[in-house]
């Protein structure tokens, strides 16, 4: 079949040229490394979230991590967290020595089901890591009140949550320790990147410290290492680009509110598809993935892509359930265990989404998914 259209991909970050044109200024400048356009950055994404301290980094992963390190998580602790995630969310726990503890996954808003939370708190837990999935919060009110009872760590992956907001509060302005990832298909970018929201000068100071190799600098001529830390610092780079992003977060999202919107529009009377939960304002939509029907519809769901790739459209898959990835499975996790994160992890598919979108791309994307699905089932 042979396309016309402009291929539409899942995700598309929109740079304009006034960020091109200061990143230029900062490869001409001959500092490239962590300098002022870090602190610049930083000081931007603090006051968008309501003045706390912030310290960003070269990926989300490294956020975790070190807001994992900081809380002095380690071998033998636990952690109560979700299969429904990226693999990173739960990757650093394994590589710090303590074990993740899962939870199931309410279907529609892929959040983890806090009603199982507090029975799977034992002695050796130390923390709670939610995601907010796509964008929408978890039950923040709910969530700090059990951790709050039992004495735990928050370590929020708002990995897709940038501009989201909890009951009218942004993600980021408020709880424990929030980490944000400026991939470049999230809702704003730095190439690549992440940031720890925190509190308390101390552990600003060990965040500081963790993301270059543990350092501390005793005068202008001597530095000690006080922990073994690692290579996450943001280079003056990314944070250009992540100074044009910020200024423009609003604006993306909103786009997204308004596509999602004519999604749901589209699909109101008839979908063919489970659609996820719609959530409300508060919602960043960092993308739209619906759930397809693969046990009643005549085609595995790589034939479906396939039949949307001929049309020019990309589809992406978020995500396998983490439990069944190989590495898991070795520590004896097994199909059964978490049902609404594995009907997930088979089901589900990521459709475009990104604010250079067109409502007529919408429109594009549902008259295909409903002509491809129409025509399996006959």
């Amino acid at each position: 079949m042979t396309n016309t259209l402009e291929r539409l991909p899942f995700t598309r970050p929109s740079i304009d040229e006034a960020t091109i044109e200061a990143v230029a200024t900062v490869l001409r400048s001959g500092w490239l490394a962590s300098g002022p356009k870090v602190q610049e950055f930083e000081a931007a994404l603090s006051a968008y979230l309501g003045s706390r301290p912030v310290r960003v980094m070269t990926s989300a992963t490294a956020a975790l991590e070190i807001a994992l390190t900081i809380c002095n998580i380690g071998q033998g602790d636990e952690v109560i967290t979700t299969p429904m995630s990226w693999c990173s969310t739960s990757n650093v726990i394994l590589r710090l020595g303590a074990r993740p503890v899962f939870v199931d996954i309410d279907l529609d808003s892929r959040n983890l089901m806090l009603e199982q939370v507090e029975g799977k708190i034992g002695p050796r837990t130390r923390a709670i890591l939610p995601v907010h999935f796509s964008g929408l919060p978890v039950d923040m009110d709910r969530l700090y009140a059990i951790a709050t009872r039992h004495g735990l760590r928050v370590i929020e992956d708002a990995a897709h949550a940038i501009g989201s907001a909890w009951r009218g509060r942004r993600i980021g302005s408020f709880g424990d320790l929030v980490c944000f990832s400026f991939h470049p298909n999230k809702n704003m970018t730095t190439g690549e990147g992440g940031a720890i929201v925190a509190d308390s000068p101390a552990e600003i100071r060990r965040i500081e410290s963790h993301r270059f190799h543990g350092v501390v600098k005793r005068a202008p001529d001597q530095f000690d290492v006080l922990d073994p830390g690692i290579k996450a610092n943001l280079s003056d780079i990314a944070a250009c680009i992540g100074l044009g992003q910020l200024a423009r977060l609003e604006e993306f999202n909103a786009r997204r509110r308004e596509l999602v919107a004519h999604y749901f529009a589209r699909w109101s009377a008839s979908c063919p598809l489970r659609l996820p939960a719609p959530g409300d304002t508060g919602h960043s939509w960092h993308m739209f993935a619906p759930l397809l029907p693969v046990d009643r519809i005549g085609m595995t769901r790589a034939q479906f892509i396939g039949k949307m790739d001929e049309r020019g459209i990309g589809v992406g898959i978020h995500y396998p359930a983490i439990h069944l990835l190989s590495a898991y499975r070795k520590l004896g996790w097994r199909e059964g265990q978490f049902p609404n994160a594995e009907r997930v992890g088979r089901e589900t598919i990521t459709l475009p989404l990104f604010p250079a979108m067109r409502i007529a791309d919408v429109d594009r994307v549902v008259d295909a998914v409903n002509d491809i699905l129409k025509a399996a089932s006959t």
